[in-house]
């Protein structure tokens, strides 16, 4: 199997020189050093993986992808606001999400999932928690929960006792939890709510992380400039309030962005990362500033 996207990374300290493969990106120049590059994955993802690792039916593997797409179809047509796509998140798209969760094994980890919805990236990711993990999974819509927790359930890695999954039906900003995770993968669509509410979300996100913890989510190519051609006014307004509030945790928080273009539609995923305390090294080695909202 192939896969090609490509892959923008941010480094905490600008380089003597700017780098040679790519420019830096617009949004994010402030003292942050960013290379583009174009990645070929050739067997990176078994291609059985993504539906049910646990199966070795074909059949079963069609059937489970097709029922999914109607149950997804159907939701959306119910409430495509909190929906917030026609489709689900594509195996291109689910590998760049969970992209911490692998670069952080073997240790045990606690990963939250917000906004599952059937279960694509769940289904990516479970496989790939490191033995003794911890999974929490949030999900308001009363269906795609039930269906999570049927996934949950029935899954080697739950059955076997290898990794702690629990399916909570909530707004993720609502989540009554003490616990704090590594990593967060983050499937709500964020460009059709609210600006205020996008701020609660992400402020939500960030208390629940531990300090060095990662932030992944995405947002689809092309909204922008859709929504300022076809949305009305005060949806417009709306929308660039929303590019406000994600820009500037962009400029302060994010490590890296992937442009998926193996997804319909394709997107953009942001890794934002929570500085670790003053006497935790980052992952380059440097030490960060004190965590600060």
């Amino acid at each position: 199997m192939l896969l090609l996207f490509t892959v923008t990374i941010l480094g905490r300290q600008p380089p003597a020189a700017p780098p040679t493969t790519g420019d830096a990106h617009p949004l994010l120049s402030s003292g942050k050093a960013v290379e583009e590059r174009r990645i070929c994955c050739r067997a990176a993802i078994p291609s059985v993986i993504y539906m049910d690792d646990w199966t070795t039916s074909h059949r079963r593997v069609l059937a489970q992808r097709e029922a999914d797409g109607w149950m997804f179809l159907i939701e959306a047509a119910r409430d495509l606001r909190t929906t917030g796509a026609i489709a689900p998140s594509g195996k291109a798209l689910a590998h760049a999400l969970t992209e911490p969760v692998r670069s952080r094994s073997p240790r045990p980890l606690a990963v939250l999932e917000a906004g599952a919805g059937t279960g694509a990236v769940t289904r990516h990711l479970i496989p790939r928690l490191p033995r003794g993990s911890r999974l929490d999974i949030v999900e308001a819509n009363p269906r795609f929960a039930d269906q999570l927790r049927i996934l949950a359930a029935t899954h080697p890695r739950t059955t076997s006792r290898s990794a702690d999954i629990t399916v909570h039906q909530s707004l993720v900003e609502d989540l009554d939890t003490d616990q704090r995770y590594d990593v967060i993968v983050s499937g709500l669509p964020l460009t059709n709510f609210a600006p205020h509410t996008v701020e609660r979300i992400m402020g939500r996100y960030l208390e629940l992380l531990h300090p060095g913890g990662t932030l992944t989510y995405f947002a689809y190519l092309g909204t922008r400039r859709a929504r300022t051609l076809l949305a009305s006014r005060s949806e417009a307004r709306r929308h660039a309030a929303v590019d406000h509030v994600m820009t500037a945790y962009q400029r302060r928080y994010a490590t890296a962005r992937w442009s998926v273009w193996a997804n319909l539609p394709p997107a953009h995923v942001w890794h934002l990362q929570r500085p670790p305390l003053p006497s935790q090294p980052s992952a380059d080695g440097q030490h960060s500033a004190a965590w600060t909202r």
